[in-house]
């Protein structure tokens, strides 16, 4: 069962899987409500996670946290 998005916090890493592609980011900031600017991991770049999924929620829709090792 995927994360609620109330449950992201700002500092910590997660990955996100919609529509088969995979997206890891760290939060930023959080704007209020379900909103938050994370910075993708891989990139670098700076957006709203809102932006991974304005399009929709897709069967394998997957937020975890990032496994501490």
């Amino acid at each position: 069962m995927p994360l609620a998005l109330s449950s992201l916090r700002v500092g910590r890493k997660y990955y996100l899987i919609n529509d088969g592609e995979r997206h890891d980011f760290q939060v930023m900031r959080a704007l209020g409500g379900d909103r938050f600017v994370v910075k993708d991991i891989l990139t670098l770049e700076v957006y709203e996670l809102q932006e991974l999924f304005k399009y929709g929620l897709r069967e394998d829709f997957d937020l975890r946290e990032e496994e501490k090792v």
